[in-house]
């Protein structure tokens, strides 16, 4: 987080906790006026606004499947903010930190990396500590003895079918995704009548 905010006057700390209360209120008073809820929305969208999909696709797509909402930042990041309400953002960290683990090529960094994960997210107790059975547990502690790239595969799938069961059906039926979807839907429909108002050149 502190490389993509280091561009900021303020520090990391501050500009992090910025972006989580003005993705918190969002998310809890985005029913409350529409003008809270658009200062989070349009700055949102225009942090993001290079990702090549329009803001009203991608949000719409995000309740097509989960796998359209893990491979958008804006869905990752609303998605976050709503595990956040309801305390289980350990689950999507670690389900994130997996993926870039994915990525290592040095055998070195892959053991190093891999006992990090462990003890944030696996080990009895980690701070970050997600909701997996004894037996994934003790297999994940195995595979570690090697660490490879798929050593936390089957912890990490487990994970996403929890989030994927769970957290996900709620957060398509929270408000704030609600409100997200009647404006990106407004949007669309506003996009598509001013493009059929436009003249024709023959």
């Amino acid at each position: 987080m502190c490389r993509t905010l280091a561009a900021f006057p303020t520090t990391c700390l501050e500009r992090a906790k910025e972006f989580k209360t003005r993705l918190g209120i969002f998310l809890h008073k985005s029913e409350l006026g529409s003008d809270t809820g658009n200062v989070g929305k349009f700055e949102w969208n225009s942090k993001h606004s290079k990702e090549g999909r329009n803001f009203s696709e991608d949000v719409l797509g995000w309740k097509e499947s989960f796998d359209l909402l893990l491979s958008s930042k804006n869905g990752v990041a609303a998605f976050h903010a709503f595990l956040k309400t309801e305390f289980s953002e350990e689950n999507l960290e670690f389900w994130l930190a997996c993926e870039e683990f994915k990525k290592l090529r040095s055998a070195t960094k892959l053991a190093s990396r891999a006992h990090k994960i462990f003890e944030e997210f696996i080990c009895s107790e980690a701070p970050k500590e997600v909701n997996i059975d004894h037996e994934t547990r003790e297999l994940t502690r195995m595979n570690l003895q090697a660490a490879t790239a798929t050593c936390f595969d089957v912890a990490q799938g487990k994970t996403r079918t929890l989030m994927e069961k769970d957290s996900y059906p709620r957060f398509l039926k929270s408000p704030a995704y609600r409100d997200l979807v009647a404006q990106a839907s407004a949007s669309s429909a506003s996009l598509a009548s001013s493009s059929h108002a436009e003249p024709l050149h023959t």
